[in-house]
């Protein structure tokens, strides 16, 4: 059965008539978003940072903010929505800026917890780098605990994930912090 054929039997289940003029269409758009979605599945590592790494005598933080990410999680397949800082203390080489925006999109397209995906994005950039640390933050807004269950709309969730010196530097910790707080 199609993805497609899934999301008529769905509508059909809840209630919905099929048929309405508002529907006729629905079951195929309902597909081809769920796989725009999670298109994450269909991607590598490889494939989307592309050889984008550079030989660099830079052994300094590099610090991108704000990236934003939608995510579904795994338990409801209801988005979250929020923002990931990823830094990372090059060892030799750097990555091509827009490729750390890639790897956040890519795992965050997939089904997921917070948690996860914060430990995926930093252990990428670790295998991808070759860092001396990581560091990652996400802030995000959960849909499953806003539209149903406490239903609490002005809560967030703040994971991280620290590698490296960032693990074991406390300097280096609070300097990341430091920059991603202002």
């Amino acid at each position: 059965m199609s993805l497609e054929q899934q999301y008529t039997a769905i509508l059909s289940q809840i209630g919905e008539d099929v048929t309405r003029e508002g529907l006729v269409d629905t079951p195929k758009r309902a597909a081809k978003a769920m796989q725009y979605l999670c298109r994450g599945y269909q991607q590598t590592l490889e494939e989307v940072t592309n050889g984008a790494l550079f030989s660099s005598d830079n052994s300094e933080m590099v610090l991108v903010k704000n990236i934003e990410l939608y995510s579904l999680c795994e338990h409801h397949m209801l988005p979250f929505i929020g923002k990931a800082h990823v830094a990372y203390l090059p060892n030799g080489k750097v990555l091509g800026l827009s490729k750390v925006a890639r790897i956040v999109d890519m795992y965050a397209r997939r089904l997921q917890i917070q948690e996860n995906l914060t430990r995926q994005i930093a252990e990428a950039v670790q295998q991808i780098t070759d860092a001396a640390g990581v560091a990652v933050v996400i802030e995000a807004q959960h849909m499953c605990m806003m539209m149903r269950g406490v239903e609490k709309q002005n809560s967030s969730m703040v994971t991280s994930v620290m590698l490296g010196a960032f693990r074991e530097n406390v300097a280096t910790r609070a300097e990341f912090l430091g920059l991603v707080n202002k």
